[in-house]
């Protein structure tokens, strides 16, 4: 297709297939793929149901099918997103209850009998929008060693699980595949269940900084940035793998592919019928991301952006995060006593 905005000047833009990841905004929340995905027609084998507690939604999306999974561009599995306006400002009432809507979730996807667990702090520790992972591990309850060295301290260990913790950093650091460093410290430890944290990335600038998504299928490093690594997941590691995950980023092209929805919805409105309308309405959503971005790639200004609060905000949804895990990792911990053991 090509699309002309002058004499002077003409832009091709490639036809759009399936799956989402591939020719659309990049996400890695499956709330907004299905979304996406939706535009295409209705979709089998995805089934969602939401809920909502005091102005905090949740969204359980579960993919039954391959056929779904790769419309969605998602693995087969749950998906549970939690969404709270509440959380890109300090609200300490809203914070505890996120903290028990998180924990309540995460319980429900660890695995029955699961003793011990390794969490996996994904990221880059130098890059604030990055680094929720190694922030996250850094502020946990961690007890595999207490286990081995100091068992009096656990009151004999009743109800509290062996946790270990690691931050593996990231390839261009270490220079070591992130999966190969997980696998070689879970065929060490064994744990019963890996959970990995990592920061997202999200279509809409919406939901920045007031989404957390948990899923029971594992992760792949830096699929939302387009800098796909390794997957870590069972198939990987030979454990079950829950993935909790936070966006913080979006690129440059959503957001001035939003921009330029917004300006084209208020000259309809203020100019009914006119030829710069007719000509956009004739491209569905993803076309019109896709020609944003072939526009901004070729000179490198289809960047990676986070909102300027992102500082503040990671050190408090982290702590969120960390508290939520030590609740629904250590059955015999209460929200009082994470506050004093969360860092």
């Amino acid at each position: 297709m090509i699309i002309s905005w002058s004499k002077a000047r003409k832009v091709r833009l490639k036809p759009c297939h399936l799956p989402i990841s591939r020719s659309s905004p990049r996400t890695d929340l499956a709330v907004e793929a299905r979304e996406l995905a939706l535009r295409e027609g209705q979709i089998r084998g995805v089934e969602e149901e939401r809920e909502e507690h005091e102005g905090v939604v949740i969204t359980r999306v579960r993919v039954s099918s391959q056929v779904a999974a790769r419309r969605l561009g998602k693995r087969k599995g749950t998906y549970i997103t939690i969404e709270a306006p509440g959380m890109r400002r300090r609200d300490f009432d809203l914070e505890d209850r996120l903290t028990r809507i998180l924990a309540d979730e995460l319980k429900r996807l660890l695995p029955e009998r699961a003793e011990t667990a390794l969490v996996i702090g994904l990221g880059n520790e130098h890059v604030t929008a990055d680094a929720l992972g190694p922030m996250v591990v850094n502020r946990l309850f961690v007890t595999r060693h207490l286990f081995t060295y100091m068992p009096e301290v656990l009151g004999g260990g009743e109800g509290y699980r062996s946790i270990a913790a690691l931050a593996p950093g990231v390839l261009g650091l270490t220079g070591i595949e992130t999966s190969e460093v997980v696998l070689g410290v879970v065929e060490r430890v064994r744990p019963d269940v890996v959970v990995a944290v990592d920061a997202l990335a999200a279509r809409s600038l919406e939901r920045l900084h007031r989404t957390i998504q948990l899923s029971d299928v594992g992760i792949q490093p830096g699929a939302g940035v387009g800098n796909q690594r390794k997957s870590i997941d069972k198939e990987t590691l030979g454990v079950p793998v829950i993935a909790i995950g936070v966006p913080t980023v979006v690129d440059a092209a959503t957001i001035a592919s939003d921009a330029i929805e917004l300006v084209f919805r208020e000259l309809g409105r203020q100019v009914p019928g006119n030829a710069a309308n007719r000509l956009l309405d004739q491209l569905t959503g993803p076309e019109k991301w896709q020609l944003v971005r072939e526009v901004l790639e070729p000179v490198e200004q289809n960047l990676v952006v986070a909102p300027k609060e992102v500082d503040e905000f990671m050190e408090n949804v982290a702590y969120l995060i960390a508290k939520s895990m030590n609740v629904a990792l250590h059955p015999a911990m209460t929200l009082e006593d994470a506050d004093l053991v969360t860092h």
